[in-house]
């Protein structure tokens, strides 16, 4: 009996050796398809860069070259009117947006309001660009 268990040691050695490379093989596999998956997600869940945006309006809707430059040049002139906008509205919107803090203040007990602004502070960066206010 001595001498089967020594003779099936090297054959279950080579046996886990081989279970070990499999499971190292599956993990390795899985990892790969997670980081591809989250570098998709997070591709698509990204605003374009306006010059992509501009590019994909130029390939759709076959512009010439003259067309492409005014329409850059819209586009360019309406995102400076927006920050202007935004600028000059944003004390009114912060009054707002203290007024409103006070009310649910009143209305919340401590620990609810407190949990509330954690609340708030973690969806603050899904919320993209002009969330973090």
């Amino acid at each position: 009996m001595m001498r089967a268990s020594k003779m099936d040691t090297p054959s279950r050695n080579k046996w886990q050796a081989r279970g070990f490379a499999v499971v190292i093989f599956i993990l390795g596999f899985t990892a790969g398809i997670l980081a591809l998956n989250a570098y998709h997600w997070a591709r698509a869940h990204r605003p374009a860069a306006p010059s992509d945006r501009i590019e994909q309006l130029a390939t759709r809707l076959q512009l010439n070259a003259d067309q492409k430059t005014k329409v850059q040049q819209i586009f360019g002139d309406t995102q400076q009117q927006l920050q202007a906008l935004r600028k000059e509205s944003e004390p009114r919107v912060n009054d707002i947006r203290q007024q409103t803090d006070q009310r649910l203040q009143q209305v919340l007990a401590p620990d609810q309001w407190q949990k509330f602004q954690q609340l708030r502070d973690e969806m603050r960066p899904r919320r993209g660009p002009g969330g973090n206010r």
